[in-house]
């Protein structure tokens, strides 16, 4: 067992057969998906990689599509939106690589059977977090490897290999040489004007390249995860067990975020929002004590920088006073220009965040805050366990149409309701995959004028 071979043949067997409850679930993610990809086309990062894009085209005078382009760049709209799918025992993102990986392949690939669209975008998923569990993801994250970013070519290799029909050998060598290309540095960009967007989908790209290179007959090292080289060189003891579990998909688990933050802060968000839904008004709240899991306490408690994005979607005070101001609405993408900075920092100035170890227990399955509001004339606690998008307070369909219609609404104007039909039905046929996919590149032109 070296858990390669065993995932190839999951993926190539296992992921072609789920069932109607999974289907609509992949469904509604899709959606989901695609309402992140366009609004991410907004932002001054979205912006930038569509430009970027663009002018190497120009200098390479290629008149032709480039479909590892597109791979990149739409993997990268995904991610960066914030608002994509996430996985809380693994610490990963996959919806932002396995959903718009296959719907660009689908329509990039020669010969590519529209019946394999949905078994390639679950084995991307389950690519993606058996990697993630596998290098303990919530550990590594905080050790400086971003799970996702590590992890993108490796899902990417997963959907190519399920749409170009590769044998199980093939697909296994197509695994392994995406995870020998793999970085764990990719993802550590900590300027205001970030790379990390561009470098996630340059992973991504690696995917494809490993897939159609499997394809052409070049191997890899099938042992990898059993080397040296994740211990000593990342200093990381893969599990190989989780890849090679042919048990039950891990795709039900995956949550839909509700607002655009970071997953981390959203527990005690919802808990100040199910405070003020109770009636506590945000100007008698004198003070507020958060008590989050440990290793999330320095990533969520800081201030927040002018031009800084991820300082917005990080910053738990800063989330805290968003909601507190604005419980009318749901928040854009663009966090900084929601409401005026002095108001928000005087709220800010009244947030305290404690890291308490008693929320370890059920860690990183779950992703627990308590909060404590002290009021003008009373005190308000809560434990919030589980948010609403969650597997235990799962989205509804109405619920995914209320979000898309939110953030890819003032993108899309009259087209909303169409383009919102057409995800729907985003893998019936290859006609309704390249109207949809034709539809998103329109977005993506109008962006750039």
């Amino acid at each position: 067992m070296n858990g390669i071979w065993e995932l190839a043949e999951f993926l190539q067997t296992r992921s072609g057969a789920a069932d109607t409850q999974l289907m609509e679930k992949l469904r509604l993610h899709v959606v989901d998906t695609i309402g992140a990809w366009i609004s991410a086309t907004q932002t001054v990062e979205g912006k930038a990689l569509i430009a970027f894009r663009d002018a190497m085209r120009a200098k390479r005078q290629a008149a032709a599509r480039n479909l590892e382009d597109d791979l990149a760049i739409h993997c990268a709209l995904v991610r960066l939106s914030e608002i994509d799918d996430i996985h809380l025992r693994s610490m990963t993102t996959p919806g932002s690589i396995a959903v718009p990986a296959a719907l660009t392949l689908a329509v990039g690939l020669p010969n590519v059977n529209s019946a394999d669209v949905a078994p390639a975008m679950l084995a991307g998923y389950e690519a993606m977090t058996r990697l993630g569990l596998a290098i303990d993801g919530p550990k590594a994250l905080y050790r400086g490897i971003w799970p996702t970013y590590f992890g993108a070519g490796f899902a990417t290799a997963a959907v190519a290999a399920r749409l170009l029909r590769l044998s199980q050998s093939q697909s296994a060598h197509a695994l392994a040489l995406a995870l020998t290309m793999a970085s764990p540095s990719v993802g550590q960009h900590h300027a205001a004007t970030t790379a990390r967007w561009f470098s996630v989908g340059n992973a991504a790209r690696n995917g494809l390249t490993a897939a159609l290179a499997a394809q052409a007959g070049f191997t890899a090292d099938l042992e990898i995860l059993q080397s040296r080289l994740f211990p000593e060189v990342y200093g990381v003891e893969p599990d190989i067990a989780v890849m090679a579990d042919h048990g039950a998909f891990l795709f039900p688990d995956v949550s839909i975020k509700p607002w655009c933050a970071a997953r981390q802060t959203m527990a005690a968000t919802q808990g100040l929002r199910e405070i003020l839904q109770a009636g506590v008004r945000a100007g008698d709240i004198t003070e507020i004590t958060v008590y989050v899991p440990p290793p999330h306490l320095k990533m969520i408690n800081h201030g927040i920088t002018p031009g800084d994005r991820a300082s917005f979607l990080t910053s738990l005070p800063y989330q805290l006073a968003l909601a507190a101001l604005q419980t009318a609405r749901l928040a854009g993408l663009d966090l900084a220009a929601e409401a005026p900075l002095s108001s928000l920092q005087a709220f800010m100035a009244r947030v305290k965040v404690i890291a308490d170890d008693a929320l370890l227990a059920d860690y990183p399955a779950r992703w627990p805050a308590r909060i404590v509001a002290e009021a003008v004339s009373d005190r308000h606690e809560l434990h919030v366990d589980c948010i609403p998008g969650d597997p235990e307070r799962p989205f509804t369909p109405t619920d995914v149409e209320t979000k898309f219609r939110h953030f890819a609404g003032p993108v899309l104007g009259d087209s909303t309701a169409k383009i919102l039909q057409s995800s729907l039905a985003s893998f019936p046929s290859r006609d309704s995959i390249s109207s949809l996919m034709r539809d998103l590149s329109n977005v993506m032109a109008g962006v750039m004028g």
